[in-house]
């Protein structure tokens, strides 16, 4: 024995002082103590664990133990704050011109610099994929959103495995990595408690996530998640806003941070739901903006040109392109319509402003900790130009105008007072949306033009860069963010990732800019594509196709051959800053080595099957728990459950059957629900009776209604809808049957054409977020019976 255990102590005596094959090591403190910190080489994540280097005898006190040291960044690695906001083109921040003061983005400006030429994909959950992987959005499988997925590799709305994100870089490289605000990242038919969870922030790299899943949400009672739980912090709270509780949630995420490990540097992703509709700002920040847009669109944007000009945002000889001869000006308007407009614009500036405010504190809190001088602070404002969705007449319920439909101007004078509160779900006017954009043609959608993807985009970091209030005009895109974060911590981009193999960074750094204002453009040539309309940038030149259609129609008209059957426009940027003076006819050998150049980059990253549809991808067929099932069943009370997992009624015919009990005293509370306030339907029973109502975008609604209470008891209940189908919105007839006697009928002209809210869930046996009619009950409106069963029966 005494001879196996001398072999036994050799053994082990080899293994402590074997070579360790993973250092590539800077170590600080004594290696193998508790303290010990390492960096690492960072191609190949995770770290291979190192060699023990203590030593194993048969009792602890002939051995000696050593602990694995702690992973950390590069020494002086900076903190990390990227900032984006949403739906915001060039003109709108004060800090490039604009006539609503952004004074935390004045503050990052003045600290560092602006960029005058920074550009994303003009949709946001694409600029949102290439921000944080530092690919192009169809590499990264976000051509479209994921609402309008499609099963090609550019549109899938997937971001692979070997498209590691920027956190999951961080955090494998010691960084504390947190994501507030809007995801809208995450495949839409993983939304559910089922997951898979691989594909939320918390399984890309992302340690702690408080936000909202889809493309925006009701600020006043948000379908919110922390990390993969849904949560309701606006309950029991008057006055609550999600804008405030995110940059609240982010303050004290940070100081936790830095009580529990000041030295451990942060990655926080701050990404608030604002400009998007819902604008959504609080009573106080639209009290402020009160007769501020009075002059009208046509005059604000003359005073944006002026106030970018003297900025020096734009070049002394940028011309002002013209306004659209669809869109109507100022002075032609009636007296109601410019009251109404004016008032769009003034919740609209005031959610900016809030938001800025609301950004405002979370750097702030940075720099009462003392962290803010090596803090890299990146503001991005918009992720994409100024939105075009709220139609030619803005809308007080978003959802109207996605489906292609519109309000008149004197209905809309009725939600006037309350325009932005909990009782609208706002959007503008598409006309103050192009003026936002100035001094640029189109909006959101449009990546043909910089009206849809030009941003005002300011960075800072005081131990760097040391030209405060310098101005950039290198031409850049969101792709170029990963890898200027990653040449600021020094940290490398990896070519390997969980065992998976990762596909290069697509961006370039910027950091060359900062200590030289006239450093050439270090990307010389970029692509543009969304809905087929598209464009190449290539060393001042870019070759654009003109959109067809407008946004604003949301793809309702007829389209042309997307391949051949789009114009194309030429610009030479050196010369012609705003894209004026359209050189197609005069040069079109340029025009054709651009084109030629444009099938070169969409080969090469994923663009290819173009396609211009719209709506009718919205109801593509998509992975998920549900697909290809037209039969339902629930018991008991059920919550919380996204759309894309639960049954889908548009545009069909279906069946809703409820087995219930109803206890002695009556019966009261929801059965079944999908949608709320702004659309939906609901299954329920008022003072006894059986309710069927179907709100349509809160324009009408339509109730079967029965006339008796039922008796304490058993009873089944019977929704059965029969489509006048197929086609977007058909109307249908509804029969309401208790016990298999019918109590109403009804005809109806129209249903929701494509969408029902996506910020509402299906919920059975109580009622979540918003009613879908507030003069009959308030939520959560528990059904006070049982349910033995609620079945939904799709007709193919």
């Amino acid at each position: 024995m005494l001879r196996i255990g001398t072999l036994f102590l050799a053994t082990l005596s080899l293994t402590a002082v074997s070579f360790d094959r993973a250092s590539a090591q800077q170590v600080t403190g004594e290696p193998g103590s508790p303290s010990a910190t390492t960096t690492i080489d960072g191609r190949y994540l995770p770290n291979p664990p190192p060699a023990f280097g203590g030593q194993i005898g048969l009792d602890a006190k002939n051995s000696k133990p050593y602990w694995p040291p702690q992973i950390v960044p590069p020494k002086g690695a900076p903190n990390i704050l990227l900032i984006m906001t949403d739906d915001a083109g060039y003109g709108v921040a004060g800090t490039f011109g604009g006539v609503i003061p952004t004074p935390a983005l004045d503050r990052v400006a003045k600290a560092g610099l602006r960029y005058t030429q920074f550009h994303s994909t003009a949709l946001c959950s694409p600029t949102r994929a290439a921000l944080i992987t530092g690919r192009n959005h169809h590499s990264s499988g976000f051509g479209v959103i994921s609402e309008q997925a499609t099963g090609y590799p550019g549109y899938d709305s997937v971001i692979g495995v070997d498209n590691a994100t920027i956190g999951e870089i961080l955090k494998q490289n010691g960084f504390a990595t947190s994501w507030f605000g809007k995801n809208h990242n995450t495949p839409a038919f993983q939304y559910s408690s089922a997951g898979p969870f691989d594909q939320w922030p918390v399984g890309m790299g992302f340690e702690y996530f408080y936000g909202f899943m889809g493309g925006d949400s009701n600020q006043w009672t948000p379908y919110l998640f922390q990390n993969t739980t849904q949560i309701f912090p606006w309950v029991g709270k008057p006055g609550y806003n999600l804008t405030t509780d995110e940059a609240d949630n982010a303050i004290d995420h940070i100081k936790q941070l830095n009580a529990a490990a000041p030295d451990r540097p942060f990655f926080v992703y701050f990404v608030p739901g604002a400009t998007h509709a819902p604008h959504h700002p609080t009573q106080e920040w639209i009290d402020k903006f009160k007769g501020k847009f009075d002059m009208g669109w046509n005059e604000m944007r003359e005073q944006i040109f002026a106030n970018q000009k003297r900025l020096g945002v734009i070049p002394a000889n940028t011309q002002l392109t013209p306004w659209p001869d669809d869109l109507p000006k100022w002075d032609s308007l009636d007296a109601d319509s410019k009251k109404l407009f004016a008032r769009q614009a003034e919740v609209f500036a005031a959610y900016v402003a809030y938001s800025d405010h609301e950004i405002g504190r979370v750097i702030q809190a940075i720099d009462d900790l003392g962290k803010l001088n090596n803090t890299l602070v990146i503001y991005i404002e918009g992720d994409n130009g100024t939105s075009a969705e709220g139609s030619t007449l803005g809308t007080p319920n978003e959802l109207i105008t996605i489906e292609g439909m519109q309000i008149p101007v004197a209905d809309q004078m009725k939600f006037y007072d309350v325009w932005g509160s909990d009782k609208t779900y706002p959007h503008m006017s598409v006309a103050w949306s192009w003026a936002f954009d100035t001094p640029f043609k189109w909006t959101k959608q449009v990546a043909s033009h910089f009206g849809g993807t030009r941003q005002g985009m300011a960075m800072a970091w005081p131990a760097r860069i040391k030209d405060a209030g310098g101005i950039r005009s290198q031409f850049h895109h969101v792709i170029d963010i990963v890898p200027t974060i990653l040449e600021a911590t020094g940290i490398q981009a990896p070519v390997m990732v969980n065992g998976v193999a990762q596909k290069p960074i697509e961006g370039v750094s910027m950091a060359y800019s900062w200590d030289n204002a006239q450093a050439p453009s270090a990307r010389t040539t970029q692509y543009f594509e969304m809905f087929g309309n598209r464009a190449i940038y290539n060393d001042g030149w870019i070759a654009a196709t003109t959109p067809p259609a407008p946004p604003w129609l949301m793809g309702t008209t007829k389209m042309p051959d997307v391949v051949n059957g789009y114009k194309w426009e030429l610009y030479n940027l050196t010369e012609d800053f705003s894209e004026n003076n359209d050189l197609a006819a005069k040069m079109p050998d340029k025009l054709h080595e651009m084109q030629e150049l444009f099938l070169m980059e969409a080969a090469k990253y994923n663009v290819f099957p173009l396609d211009n549809s719209i709506l009718e991808r919205l109801l593509t067929p998509r992975p998920s728990a549900t697909a290809g099932r037209n039969d339902f069943t629930y018991s008991g009370v059920i919550s919380g459950i996204p759309s894309s997992n639960a049954p889908n009624i548009v545009n069909r015919s279906y069946t809703i059957t409820a087995e219930v009990e109803i206890p002695q005293g009556g019966g009261e509370g929801m059965l079944v629900t999908t949608g709320g306030r702004f659309g939906g339907y609901g299954f329920y029973l008022l003072k006894g009776k059986p309710v069927f109502l179907y709100n349509f975008v809160d324009m009408e609604r339509f109730r079967w209604e029965g006339h008796d209470a039922l008796a304490p008891g058993k009873h089944t209940l019977v929704f059965d809808f029969k489509s006048d189908g197929p086609g977007f919105g058909k109307g249908g007839t509804g029969v309401l049957k208790v016990d298999g006697t019918e109590v109403a009928n009804e005809k109806i002209p129209h249903t929701i054409p494509a969408l029902m809210p996506w910020d509402e869930t299906f919920d059975v046996g109580v009622d979540t977020r918003t009613g879908v009619e507030d003069n009959d009950y308030q939520v959560p409106f528990p059904f006070n019976g049982n349910i033995a069963k609620l079945q939904v029966a799709l007709q193919p």
